[in-house]
């Protein structure tokens, strides 16, 4: 066979010579469904070159001419579709100038659904001529170069679309843009950026003088009326102005710290006039009455003074005897008593006496015999009520264990205590245990019934004896039996 009729057969297989299109490439598979927002370019008519930059005509890669009345549009398939299988995959109307099956003579459809439609590989479908051999591949980097080299419009950029044909073909119409996209970016731009919180309102500073500054001027005023000699002094020797300023806020912090009061029943005491506080004795050292003076000044809503009636030693002492004297306390007597009360103060006593506050500790709480009742015959003659006062955590300060006399009859002193810390411990030892105080009031009783001329009935001044200790302590064992701990309460 010649030459001349081999290069024949080669073209009439190839189909050159007789029109006939020359077998497409297989088509890939579609990877995944399209995602809205892809962007798709559309080459116009006579572009000379591919997306890839190569030159599909003569003497480029395909070494055909490519048909310049046909566009090549990249777009994004649904379907898995064989080249010249036309747009009826897509469900439009084939071009009535497009065969079914590429044949001779066939006329590229310009609208890019004919027979040369797009070869789906990877999602993206490249519309052809039934000429154009490898467009394929060359259609897939054209749609990759696109998408790496084209801009992202902005808002407000001219959306292009490809415009769908009068006759109906199978072109679609497919923005650059989601619509969802851009009208989501719309109504963000719309609401603008979001303002900041407004800050909060600023903390109003303190405009008061501060604690300190208060305790400073206080001080400054109460030492330019002790040099000025502007306070008073009454008969007994009870300045007011050197207990609220000196003696109270000394004992204070024991009072609210160290032994940390609870008081009960303040509403019994009255605001105005005068009245009789009974209460027990007890601590080895007589802090228990420092710190019922104490509560009534600071708890009672008339922040009332307590005028305590004490023995005669306690006056003899150098320094304290002065002190306790400007306190407000006087001796334990019943024409000074009588005249407190008449006057409308308010007289604390505590009948126990010495037996009380020196008794050892194994009889803590037990009530010690309430004299003859001279506290009684004052407040009949008087006629204020008498109010019953029961204090507990006090026989815990300094638990008396001993007593060595031959050293309280050195001193002159009732007794002379042996206590856990003392003197084992010296000067320390002096300092008292952190007991957990309670303080109530009771139930005033009243006097006011009886004639002035009761106070020298005995038997009226026993019964009221006995009725106000066993009050006391009655009171006694109610708050020992809520109490759980003798230091945390």
């Amino acid at each position: 066979m010649s030459d001349d009729d081999l290069s024949a057969r080669s073209r009439d297989a190839l189909g050159v010579d007789r029109g006939r299109p020359a077998p497409p490439p297989r088509a890939g598979r579609v990877e995944g469904r399209p995602r809205a927002g892809d962007a798709t370019a559309v080459r116009g008519p006579g572009a000379p070159r591919s997306a890839t930059g190569r030159d599909d005509g003569p003497g480029g890669r395909n070494g055909r001419r490519p048909d310049t009345a046909a566009p090549v549009t990249s777009g994004t398939g649904r379907h898995r579709t064989r080249a010249g299988d036309g747009g009826e995959r897509n469900g439009s109307a084939r071009s009535p100038c497009t065969p079914a099956r590429g044949g001779a003579g066939s006329t590229p459809d310009t609208t890019g659904s004919g027979a040369g439609d797009a070869d789906r590989t990877k999602g993206t479908t490249t519309g052809t001529t039934a000429g154009a051999g490898g467009v394929a591949k060359s259609g897939e980097r054209e749609t990759a170069t696109t998408r790496r080299g084209t801009r992202r419009p902005e808002d407000g950029d001219p959306v292009e679309t490809s415009e769908l044909p009068p006759d109906g073909s199978g072109a679609r119409v497919i923005p650059l843009r989601a619509e969802s996209a851009r009208r989501t970016r719309g109504e963000r731009s719309e609401a603008g950026p979001a303002s900041p919180e407004a800050p909060g309102p600023e903390a109003a500073e303190p405009t008061g003088p501060s604690v300190l500054e208060e305790s400073i001027e206080r001080l400054a005023a109460f030492v330019r009326r002790r040099v000025d000699g502007d306070y008073q002094v009454d008969e007994f020797g009870f300045d007011p102005d050197l207990t609220d300023n000196v003696i109270i806020p000394a004992l204070r912090p024991l009072y609210r710290s160290w032994f940390r009061v609870e008081t009960i029943g303040m509403h019994h005491v009255p605001d105005v006039g005068g009245a009789l506080v009974v209460a027990n004795h007890s601590g080895t050292l007589p802090l228990d009455a420092l710190m019922t003076a104490v509560a009534l000044h600071d708890e009672h809503p008339a922040r009332r003074h307590l005028r305590m009636l004490g023995a005669d030693l306690v006056f003899r002492l150098p320094v304290l005897g002065a002190l306790t004297r400007k306190q407000g306390a006087t001796l334990a007597c019943n024409p000074d008593a009588e005249r407190l009360m008449s006057s409308g103060e308010l007289v604390g006593v505590w009948p126990e006496g010495f037996k009380g506050i020196g008794k050892p500790f194994k009889d803590r709480y037990k009530l010690q015999r309430f004299g003859r009742g001279g506290f009684v015959s004052a407040a009949l003659r008087t006629g204020v009520p008498i109010i019953p006062c029961s204090i507990v955590g006090a026989e815990e300060i300094y638990p008396k264990i001993g007593d060595i006399k031959p050293l309280a009859r050195l001193f002159g002193a009732p007794y002379f205590p042996v206590t856990p810390t003392f003197p084992l411990l010296g000067p320390l030892g002096a300092v008292p245990l952190p007991s957990k105080w309670y303080i109530e009031f009771g139930e005033p009783i009243r006097t006011d019934a009886h004639e002035p001329a009761d106070a020298d009935d005995p038997m009226l001044v026993f019964n009221l004896t006995d009725q106000v200790r066993e009050s006391i302590q009655h009171t006694l064992y109610r708050l020992l039996s809520q109490r759980r701990n003798a230091f945390l309460g």
